[in-house]
């Protein structure tokens, strides 16, 4: 016997006996092996969403869209919640050539780009309390609505697709206003993730870990204008004995209005005595390649604030105009670079 005819042999022998054993099964013990194999095939491609849950639904035209964002942050509505979206009913597995139900028709074929149909693939992912889901990215819905919109107005549209753009109709209207990505971040708490991590990536760049080296930060101006403004005497009999309120100003004035969170963290990583007094300046944990630098352009700004104020009320007030203080918080309109 030949060395390939062996194999053919072999081959076949195992074939027949994976038969043989399968025959032996019951309906539901083959049943679960293929559920098992499934979830194998989910597993290794499911994006694990980080926000969103069943119970925190979208509502748009008054329809609840059950709606995640996975890691990464593509925002998804399930499938099952997809098809009522647009008035179609769901059976679970409903595909035709690769294309999603709603886009298989004749009817919407033609209006079909390879955008959209790169778009339209389903997203696999895991749901925050456990169990795999199937849905398709939340852009993709004000996108179908226009395709069904479209057709209608082309006259394309048959009569048993005429209910799914009259719901597009009420979806469009109701995304008038408030973007889908919005809606989704809203309804998911996605807003306050990602604002969690906006801060990190902030102070990331401002803070440094190592304590860097001292060296003149504050011009002589600063200190210069601020006692000028507060009415004191200067130079002071003793330069080194500043008011110690002054401090506290530097702290409002400074580093509450370089960026968000800064200067408390700042105070988190300042080195500390036994008496609990700060053995370093807050500066001297600023990063050299944005931190320091945003310091230095903000003193520069805030002296020529001084400089073109008359008193320390007038001063305050274009400070709060120019360089606004920041919360713990990450503001929607901060710039991150």
């Amino acid at each position: 016997m030949t060395e390939k005819a062996s194999q053919d042999s072999t081959s076949s022998a195992q074939s027949a006996g994976g038969v043989a054993r399968s025959k032996k099964l019951t309906r539901e013990e083959r049943s679960a092996i293929a559920r098992k194999a499934a979830a194998e095939r989910w597993s290794s491609t499911a994006v694990p969403a980080i926000a969103g849950s069943d119970d925190k639904t979208l509502s748009i035209g008054g329809v609840e869209i059950e709606c995640y964002v996975l890691e990464g942050g593509t925002r998804v509505v399930t499938q099952k919640s997809f098809m009522q979206a647009i008035g179609r009913g769901f059976r679970s597995g409903e595909a035709s050539d690769d294309l999603p139900p709603f886009l298989s028709s004749q009817s919407i074929r033609r209006y079909l780009t390879p955008e959209i149909i790169e778009a339209a693939r389903p997203v696999t992912f895991t749901l925050p309390r456990g169990g795999r889901a199937k849905g398709y990215r939340a852009e993709l819905l004000p996108t179908v609505c226009e395709l069904y919109l479209k057709a209608r107005q082309d006259g394309a549209l048959p009569y048993n697709q005429e209910r799914v753009a009259s719901q597009a109709e009420v979806l469009v209207r109701g995304l008038a206003q408030v973007g889908i990505i919005a809606l989704v971040d809203e309804a998911t708490g996605y807003q306050e993730v990602r604002a969690r991590d906006a801060l990190a990536k902030i102070l990331e760049d401002f803070v440094e870990k190592e304590l860097q080296p001292w060296t003149r930060t504050f011009p002589a101006d600063f200190y210069k204008e601020m006692f000028r403004l507060r009415g004191l005497e200067y130079p002071p009999k003793d330069l080194a004995a500043r008011p110690q309120y002054f401090g506290l100003f530097t702290n409002d004035i400074v580093y509450k209005r370089l960026a968000p969170g800064v200067l408390e963290e700042l105070k988190r990583v300042q080195r500390k005595g036994k008496t609990g007094k700060p053995k370093d300046k807050l500066f001297q944990h600023l990063t050299q390649n944005t931190g320091y630098p945003k310091l230095r352009e903000h003193l520069g700004s805030v002296v020529t604030l001084m400089k073109m104020s008359p008193d320390w009320d007038t001063f305050k007030r274009h400070l709060d105009r120019i360089h606004p203080k920041y919360d713990e918080t990450i503001p929607l309109d901060y710039d991150i670079k």
